[in-house]
């Protein structure tokens, strides 16, 4: 069979940060105006008054610090909460596909490819910015690449999706050389106005480039030897928005179209699911976790990355085991785990094993098993 490789990531950034003393001051603001305003139906019992968040709350509920946003001013003002986009002409470069692009190239010239070596390419995000034509073709457009395009969404697994889907296309024949991306413009879909959930996400893009391993040139190469994927259906984490919503009569701003989650069924129930389903795919290629230099994993939650990795190696561990980057980045759906590979692997030695995984909404679990070439 042949060999596949990871040979090149990349990262976009956003350029605004929103602290949690920031958003902490916002959403409580936005508390105290909504209290305000039903201030009658509050005092008779029929509306219970808003609470609000702080600092100490987000940060023990979740290991978050900061999130990057495409937009600050309208996630920060009270009297909106949440972002502020400009649309732009059906022939301008849309907002999913100009980050997309910028992180591309950046995973290109990592890879020592330029967009004409790609036949391939995946735009795999827990959103799209619009039904049709695909954000891929749009990407694969604008970086000059050849081949075909075709987008995905399996929430928060789907960059792991999309790499054995890129994978499986080289090793077949269909392409040689797959650029999968992850736009995730996160802060659009959550409900900065709820408490349990203001504070979760942050936007970023990553993009890997998966290709033969006799075509690589780069020197940071990593084998990809198994990929596994899982779903089983739930309800725990939806998101209602979609194409039929206009047709049922249904309040576009209702709370059901964005981000809903039952936090705790999640932790309990995603915990042992995932860190069953690494030490099986692990096994099945004649592994034990212990042998895992490092893990990359979803960025939700720092408890449930911490309880998922002492379930598979016996013990508490450090970061230098499973980075965290949740910190700084808050939950970026499918990019986290790639975020963590590309900003924690260059240490790595020739040999070493790693895990990708990632795990979220579906549910859908997905991993990666790779060595360092």
């Amino acid at each position: 069979m042949k060999n596949v490789v990871i040979s090149g990531t990349g990262l976009y950034r956003p350029p605004h940060v929103i602290t949690n003393a920031e958003l902490v001051q916002a959403f409580n603001a936005y508390a105290d105006l909504q209290n305000a305003k039903n201030a009658p139906r509050i005092a008779a019992g029929e509306l219970p008054a808003m609470v609000h968040s702080s600092v100490e709350f987000i940060e023990k509920a979740s290991g978050i610090k900061q999130r990057y946003v495409l937009d600050k001013a309208g996630v920060l003002d009270p009297t909106r909460m949440r972002p502020k986009f400009e649309p732009r002409p059906d022939e301008a470069l849309s907002l999913m596909a100009e980050i997309a692009v910028d992180a591309a190239k950046q995973a290109l010239a990592a890879a020592g490819k330029t967009g004409a070596d790609i036949d391939g390419v995946l735009c795999a995000a827990a959103n799209m910015q619009r039904a049709y034509p695909a954000m891929a073709c749009e990407i694969q457009a604008a970086l000059g690449a050849g081949g075909y395009g075709f987008d995905m969404n399996v929430a928060c697994s789907s960059a792991t999706f999309a790499i054995e889907q890129a994978a499986n296309a080289v090793r077949s024949g269909s392409a040689k050389c797959v650029l999968v991306v992850n736009p995730e413009i996160t802060s659009a879909h959550l409900e900065w106005r709820d408490r349990d959930c203001h504070f979760i996400f942050g936007d970023v893009c990553t993009a890997v480039v998966v290709e033969a391993e006799d075509t690589a040139t780069s020197s940071d190469r990593w084998r990809i030897l198994g990929t596994r994927l899982v779903t089983q259906y739930s309800n725990n984490i939806r998101n209602n928005a979609g194409f039929l919503n206009r047709c049922e009569d249904t309040d576009p701003d209702a709370r059901d179209k964005t981000f809903m989650q039952e936090g705790r069924k999640v932790f309990k129930e995603v915990v042992p699911m995932a860190a069953a389903h690494i030490e099986r795919h692990l096994h099945d290629l004649g592994f034990e976790p212990t042998q895992v230099r490092r893990f990359w994993l979803h960025q939700a939650n720092l408890g449930m990355n911490q309880l998922i990795v002492k379930r598979l190696v016996g013990q508490e561990v450090g970061d230098d085991l499973a980075p965290i980057i949740l910190s700084d980045y808050a939950n970026t759906a499918s990019a986290g785990s790639i975020i963590a590979f590309h900003e924690h692997h260059a240490d790595l030695k020739a040999g070493d094993l790693g895990v990708i995984c990632s795990f979220g909404a579906g549910y859908s679990i997905g991993s990666v098993v790779v060595r360092r070439v």
